[in-house]
């Protein structure tokens, strides 16, 4: 009995030594590695049981609404919190783990912060030189020069950050955080303090940076629009969790969860049974193959069809040809934000030009104009 349970203690060991060695070689392909990592402070959880990979030389965006964990982790990466349990890996280097905790100072992670955070006192030059202590003064100069170049401020380096527009500002805390090669760089919501257009072509100006020096880099952000358009991949986080992670096109296209339809944009859902080769719904006939992933299953069940408000139109009808009215009007602008009751229960959005106009409570008839797959969810009882 001695001599099996010392087989199976080795056993045991040895599985435990090459799970170790499997996590390290997985992690030797990522830039960043998070496994199982869960933070509170005090009574309020604030991450639970995160676990996430970032490839290197990817721009990875953590997307969600406010309170939902995303700035956490990164302070988690960057090592100004501690999880309570959980480790986390930068390239083959555990940096946190129940037995280690390496410091902030000692990470090789930069940051660029929401207000930039320059020294006032010191020119863009000078900011962006700041972390070079390892550098001697010609190397230093080279640095400095080069990374001016890159973020298209080679004249600017005798200026203060008071003679600096917000964008040029940006710029500057970019090239500092990216003057001593991090292995890893961490925004933290770095557009926030932008104006709409200029928050815009920051965006692609600072995508084209990151691209140009090959860093890998792990943003953070609750606008959208703004992980969907700057991210190799987004990963969207509700309540302290990773919902879904994966190109930007995929988690819009298709979204895992409920949540992630809806904060993802506008989401409406089109009640539907399952006939066959076809899914009737209340404003179309829709084929079967052109709802995504769908399993043979749910053949003769009740599920909801996502429809965004480009996929659908809206023109006036008379009652006959009616299937709703018309509840709700946006001018956006460009483009009018419709929504509409349908007849049959339910309610849909639609965007329209700006040049086409319906009015409050008038009957119109919707017409499905996607043509691409559709996403789809097992019928929700409680809106039926």
């Amino acid at each position: 009995m001695a001599t099996q349970g010392t087989h199976s203690s080795r056993t045991t060991a040895e599985k435990r030594d090459a799970d170790e060695r499997e996590r390290a070689a997985s992690r030797g392909e990522a830039a960043l590695s998070i496994e199982q990592v869960t933070k509170s402070f005090g009574t309020e959880l604030a991450v639970e049981e995160l676990s996430l990979s970032v490839r290197r030389g990817e721009l990875l965006t953590l997307l969600g609404p406010s309170g939902c964990g995303k700035t956490t982790t990164l302070r988690l990466i960057a090592g100004l919190e501690q999880p309570d349990e959980g480790q986390i890996a930068l390239g083959d280097r555990e940096v946190s783990s129940d037995e280690t905790f390496v410091a902030p100072e000692d990470r090789d992670v930069g940051v660029v912060f929401q207000g930039f955070a320059l020294f006032p006192h010191l020119t863009a030059a000078e900011n962006v030189a700041f972390g070079l202590d390892d550098y001697d003064a010609d190397a230093k100069d080279a640095r400095v020069e080069e990374l001016l170049e890159l973020v298209g401020l080679a004249d600017q380096g005798d200026a203060y950050p008071n003679e600096l527009s917000g964008g040029q500002q940006q710029r500057i805390a970019l090239a500092r955080s990216l003057a001593p090669e991090p292995e890893i760089l961490l925004l933290d919501e770095p557009f926030s303090n932008l104006d709409v257009d200029l928050r815009v072509e920051m965006r692609e100006e600072v995508r084209r940076i990151l691209k140009e020096a090959g860093v890998t880099a792990v943003s953070v952000t609750h606008d959208q629009e703004e992980a969907l358009s700057i991210s190799d991949r987004v990963a969207v986080m509700n309540d302290g969790r990773i919902e879904q992670v994966g190109r930007p096109e995929a988690v819009f296209q298709r979204p895992t969860s409920r949540f992630v339809a809806g904060f993802l944009g506008h989401a409406s859902f089109l009640s539907a049974s399952v006939d066959g080769e076809d899914v009737e719904t209340p404003i179309a006939t829709i084929d079967r193959d052109r709802i995504y992933g769908f399993a043979p299953e749910y053949d003769d069940a009740e599920i909801d069809v996502l429809v965004r408000p480009d996929d659908l139109l809206a023109v006036s009808a008379d009652d006959d040809d009616a299937d709703g009215r018309i509840t709700y009007r946006r001018y956006l602008g460009p483009s009018v934000l419709y929504r509409v009751e349908l007849d049959a229960g339910g309610t849909i959005e639609c965007m329209h030009n700006h040049s086409e106009t319906l009015d409050l409570d008038e009957r119109v008839s919707v017409t499905l104009t996607a043509d691409h797959e559709l996403a789809w969810f097992p019928a929700d009882a409680a809106s039926r």
